[in-house]
């Protein structure tokens, strides 16, 4: 059975996934399980969301979520991998990284500031409008949904 948890930007666990309604798969790329590969993700994200609204946020939780992946989870063992999927939906983009899970650990925000690292998640719940994740017998998906957001006109537009 899946185990699921879903959050809100403000913390709060909320009954439903990232936003419902039409969604397309944008684009899919899987890694190996390994440090030096949390770069090429990252381009992935930034190639596959074409500098559009959110691009830097989107780059900066893949990041975050594969380097937990790669460090946390069983995709970290020898033909381990993680895989990271593009979904456009109405109103913004999702962004899954799905690994091979782990027996020992599950996502957690640490919230305390004064410790040192493990703030990647934290970064996932104050950047992104809603996350969350699922974990079954394949592995755990961490997700996360970031809302379009208006493009400013460039400095001195009239």
């Amino acid at each position: 059975m899946a185990q699921m948890a879903t959050r809100a930007s403000s913390g709060e666990t909320v009954a439903s996934t990232a936003k419902t309604g039409s969604a397309a798969t944008l684009a899919s790329l899987t890694i190996p399980g390994r440090p030096e590969y949390v770069g090429a993700a990252r381009s992935f994200v930034a190639g596959a969301l074409g500098g559009g609204s959110g691009a830097d946020v989107a780059v900066l939780l893949v990041s975050e979520t594969v380097t937990n992946a790669v460090v946390h989870s069983d995709s970290r063992h020898p033909g381990g991998t993680v895989t990271i999927t593009v979904v456009g939906m109405d109103g913004g983009v999702r962004i899954d990284v799905a690994d091979n899970g782990s027996a020992l650990t599950i996502p957690v925000v640490k919230g305390d500031g004064c410790v040192t690292g493990g703030h990647g998640l934290f970064l996932v719940q104050s950047l992104a409008d809603q996350w969350g994740y699922v974990r079954d017998d394949t592995g755990t998906t961490v997700w996360f949904w970031i809302p379009e957001r208006p493009q400013l006109p460039a400095a001195g537009a009239a």
